[in-house]
Order: structure tokens, then sequence, then C-alpha cells
């Protein structure tokens, strides 16, 4: 039976991906003796996944470290106002504010864009975004071994565009305390977008790693939860 006082990460995964995105994450924690559930995502829509997301710190009930890349840091974002979240980790993620989007962050500053969205393959019937196989992985995956690569773009699924539009409801980063890691080699959200987000956090530290460091450095995103949730208890 689980103790319900003892801390876990409960992990968020972003566009295209799903809980499997955190596998090896996950490995590395159990080695340390960390407790993780990593949830599954509908990206059709934010305030469906935020639900996903309540729902499984509901189920868990107990204290929570959040983690969230990329989109799932908007989920965070709004989850994180859970009264069992002790923290909040963006990974290269959308740390937004009030009236903002993934697709609309910051927009009075003049900030550098990536070539993300040259990946995008839209379709007009179901109204969806897919990324073109090759281009996407060259964006998303720019640092992590291409066999690791190639078998994360098979599992790859579409999103709805609305994702693109969704704004937060709650703001936990301005109770809860948190800590963003600006990935300075990634081609899918700029640094200097990433930095600018990471303002908002309680700490930042900043990687050489491109847009997925659960696949290019499993240990040492497993090592940073770790000490968060050392720190939850």
């Amino acid at each position: 039976m689980t103790d319900r006082t003892t801390p876990y990460a409960l992990l968020v995964h972003g566009l295209w991906h799903g809980a499997w995105c955190w596998d090896a994450v996950r490995a590395h924690l159990r080695e340390q003796g960390v407790d993780s559930v990593a949830v599954d995502l509908s990206l059709t829509d934010l305030a469906a996944d935020v639900q996903t997301t309540r729902s499984a710190l509901d189920q868990q009930d107990r204290p929570a470290v959040l983690v969230g890349h990329s989109y799932g840091g908007a989920v965070i974002t709004d989850a994180g106002a859970h009264p069992l979240v002790r923290h909040l980790v963006y990974l290269a993620a959308f740390e937004l504010d009030e009236g903002e989007s993934i697709s609309r962050v910051l927009p009075a500053e003049d900030l550098p864009q990536t070539h993300l969205a040259d990946a995008f393959r839209f379709s007009e019937e179901t109204h969806e975004i897919s990324l073109d196989p090759k281009l996407g992985v060259e964006i998303l995956y720019n640092d992590v071994p291409a066999e690791v690569a190639a078998q994360a773009s098979a599992r790859f699924r579409p999103v709805q565009r609305r994702l693109f539009r969704g704004t937060p409801e709650y703001f936990a980063w301005r109770t809860v305390p948190s800590t963003y890691v600006v990935c300075t080699e990634d081609l899918a959200v700029h640094p200097e977008l990433e930095r600018a987000m990471a303002r908002r956090a309680t700490k930042t530290l900043e990687w050489p790693t491109g847009h997925c460091p659960m696949a290019s450095r499993p240990r040492v995103v497993a090592d940073l939860i770790a000490r968060k949730v050392e720190e939850a208890k």
C-alpha cells in the first residue's frame, strides 16, 4: 500500500507524444527509489488535458512534483494549482501567463522563432496537425541517437489545432515553487523564448540539449526530478 505522505513525480508529455516518452526517465527514477506516474493526454483540448492531469493527482492523493515538457508546461501551469502539488518542473516548456497560449507567448517582446512550423502538416478534414516524419525528427530530436529518434517518431500522433490557442485558467507558478530548464540547443522552442518564460520561475537551469532531454539525457532529467521529490518530503 502506498504511503500517502511520500511525494512522487507526475510527468506530463508534450505535443505528438504520449506517456511512453518518459519511459527511460522513469526507469532511472525507479533505480533511485522514486515513484512516478506518466499521464497520457488526449491532445485534443487544453482544458481536457488539464482535467486528465488533475484527475491523476486526485487518484494518487499524495504530494506531487509536477513535470511538464513543452506543451505539457501549459498543462501543469493550470493543473499545478491543485493543492497536492509541491513543485513545478518545466522542461523546455510553456510557462504561460494570463491571456497567453503556446502560439502566443510574450507578444510584446521581439523574440526569435524556430522553424518548427515548417514541419507541420495540416488536415483540413480533421483539423489536426501532424509532423513531417523527417523534418519533425530533425527539429525535435536533433541531439538524440538515430535509433531512439526513429522509435519515437514512429509513435507520433496528430494533435488538434485548437491546442495552440488554449489558455490556462490558473497560473500555479505564481504560488508554487518552480524550476525551469532551458535547453540551449533546442530547435523547436527557441532558447531565447525559454529564457523569457523562465523569468517567471523560482529557479532556472540551462542544459546543452535539444528539445527532448528525456530522450537524449534521461538520467540527467531523472536526477533533477529525484532532487525535487526529495525536497518535497
